[in-house]
């Protein structure tokens, strides 16, 4: 066996065994955080069922849903919980293949990316959730009696969840985007118009059809896009080691440049 094949063949094994640390440790937290599964679930759907009339309560419409939907939502909690740990294993993988640059780079942008899908999860049930449920319970007649089935506002809590905390990220693939050089900041400051109607026809796809949460998740994408380009001015410009490196190299070059013109052809 080549001595490629053998550095394939290792990589391949820490990669098994960093998957294993990663998904044991989601175990480990979902076994010890079941006791409370149907705590949790009713954490979930407090902002639901803050809206609903006095003595209404959600319903469950399967045999086993009961069941699996606090296991689910346990599930999510669990790999939220052990997730610090999910990118140490995933940052101990690739962090060898790195340069030193490359490094200074990557850590801070995987853990920013990480923060920000946090609080884009955080921002819409703390916020979103209680205003878009309270504007559809006004909206209903006073003829319905909400009921809600688990499954389905499961789903649809996953869905604002991933749509929020994708839309969070949008800095780091600013940054991205131009550390990368695929485009620079003027050219990102020029794009205003477009990403404000990308963003909101964005927030139509994903989010209920109302105005409110539309602009819940517009805005803050909007907001998000000036906080990248912030950020990606203040990383692209050099910094003041470079600047002077820059200046010696010029202040070097200019006597020999004047040399050079007065030599003959």
């Amino acid at each position: 066996m080549s001595e490629q094949q053998e550095t394939f063949i290792a990589h391949l094994i820490e990669l098994r065994d960093r998957l294993i640390r990663a998904l044991l440790a989601i175990v480990i937290v979902f076994v010890c955080l079941m006791p409370w599964a149907g705590a949790i679930y009713d954490i979930l759907a407090k902002p639901m069922m803050d809206t609903l009339p006095a003595g209404t309560n959600m319903i469950a419409t399967g045999v086993v849903t009961p069941f699996f939907v606090p296991v689910k939502v346990t599930m999510m909690v669990a790999f939220v919980f052990a997730l610090p740990w999910v990118l140490y294993q995933a940052w101990a993988f690739i962090a060898p293949g790195l340069y030193a640059h490359e490094k200074r780079l990557a850590l801070p942008l995987v853990l920013g990316s990480t923060l920000l899908f946090l609080l884009g999860m955080a921002f819409c049930y703390f916020f979103v959730f209680g205003t878009v449920f309270k504007f559809i319970a006004e909206f209903a007649p006073k003829s319905i009696v909400p009921a809600p089935d688990i499954e389905q506002y499961l789903s649809f809590v996953m869905s604002m969840f991933i749509a929020f905390g994708i839309t969070f990220e949008v800095p780091v693939a600013v940054i991205l985007m131009v550390k990368a050089g695929i485009v620079d900041v003027a050219k990102l400051r020029e794009s205003r118009p477009y990403v404000i109607v990308g963003a909101f026809v964005v927030a139509a796809i994903v989010t209920p059809p109302d105005v409110v949460s539309q602009f819940m998740l517009a805005v803050p994408m909007c907001l998000l896009y000036e906080l990248g380009i912030v950020l990606a001015g203040m990383l692209s410009r050099p910094s003041p080691q470079q600047e002077a490196a820059g200046e010696t190299v010029q202040q070097l070059a200019g006597p020999a440049a004047a040399d050079g013109e007065g030599e003959p052809r």
